[in-house]
């Protein structure tokens, strides 16, 4: 019988050690709310600045996004502003001056999200005399775009290599990259500013066509503490303050993007095209030229600061005549 009871005792007593010895279960925490999805109404143009959102816009169609994006592609900037400032959208890809413009004209009702897209202008030259930007002294050039960034941008490198646009070349301008094509047809030589993808269809057109300079790069190398920008995100202010976790969420979707575009050019053209962007075969060879970026927070500060301060000291008008304030720059959450 003892020997029975003291049997019984030592398995109640190595159960209770057992027990004693197993990790206890782990307490249950909630997990954290998920962010809410809500309705994105993007607009973009035709062209270099919405190349990058490709990919996202794929992605939105199959659902494997954190938001609703709708994506609307127009032709020009007078058909996205004004819905931008109704509230018809809720963001745009636009022209880097137009989100200073926008801002002013509007009492800081739009603010900068990203920058998507550097410089896409370029010296091209049929022909081989140009090598740097001193060889462009006492020739002409060809280009679209007077009285507008391109001229800005263009007089600014000139100068800054010590050359006078107004003495030391000839400024010749055209309406349409078409006429530049059209004219070169005809010359055995000719330099002319051109913005991509137009300069990889021109070189379709036009043997012996050559990029001379990459404006980006020259004006990287001046060290003036700014960037070349071409293309911008920008926000409308009221939907920005309501929604910063959705919009923090978009804008790492969007970088994504943007890095797939650059990492998987051939797939990438396919996707310009079928947004009716431009043609896959000249998006496949205008991809690696067209700057495709990305840049938030400081970064994007410091570059966008610069940069509208080398417009407004060639034309304040093009920035919408003042430079924004700090609440222009919209901070990730």
């Amino acid at each position: 019988m003892r020997k029975r009871l003291f049997a019984v005792l030592t398995i109640v007593l190595l159960t209770i050690m057992l027990a004693g010895c197993q990790t206890p279960s782990p307490v249950k925490i909630e997990d954290e709310k998920e962010t809410e999805a809500v309705d994105i109404r993007i607009g973009g143009l035709k062209g270099p600045t919405s190349m990058g959102m490709v990919r996202l816009m794929e992605l939105a169609e199959a659902g494997e996004v954190a938001n609703n994006y709708t994506f609307t592609i127009s032709g020009s900037a007078d058909e996205v502003t004004p819905k931008l400032i109704k509230g018809e959208l809720d963001m745009a890809a636009v022209p880097a001056n137009l989100a200073s413009v926008l801002y002013n004209n509007t009492n800081g009702e739009v603010k900068l999200l990203a920058i998507n897209t550097l410089g896409v202008n370029y010296i091209v030259n049929k022909g081989d005399e140009v090598q740097s930007f001193a060889d462009l002294k006492g020739k002409t050039i060809y280009g679209t775009g007077k009285g507008s960034i391109p001229e800005y941008i263009l007089r600014y490198l000139l100068s800054a290599n010590g050359i006078d646009p107004d003495k030391d070349v000839k400024l010749e301008w055209k309406s349409e990259p078409t006429e530049i094509v059209a004219l070169f047809s005809k010359l055995e030589k000719g330099i002319a500013l051109m913005p991509q993808p137009y300069v990889t269809v021109a070189q379709t057109q036009i043997e012996g066509l050559r990029i001379a300079l990459d404006l980006t790069k020259e004006w990287r190398a001046l060290s003036n503490d700014s960037t070349l920008i071409t293309g911008v995100l920008v926000v409308r202010k009221d939907f920005a303050e309501k929604y910063p976790e959705q919009i923090a969420t978009f804008l790492d979707e969007y970088q994504q993007s943007t890095e797939y575009v650059n990492a998987h050019i051939p797939e990438a053209a396919k996707l310009v095209e079928k947004y009716g962007i431009v043609k896959a075969a000249v998006a496949e060879k205008a991809i690696p030229y067209c700057n495709i970026y990305y840049m938030d927070g400081t970064e994007m500060k410091t570059a966008m600061q610069g940069y509208l301060k080398v417009l407004y000291e060639q034309n304040p008008k093009a920035i919408g005549g003042k430079l924004p304030r700090d609440d222009f720059y919209y901070e990730k959450e």
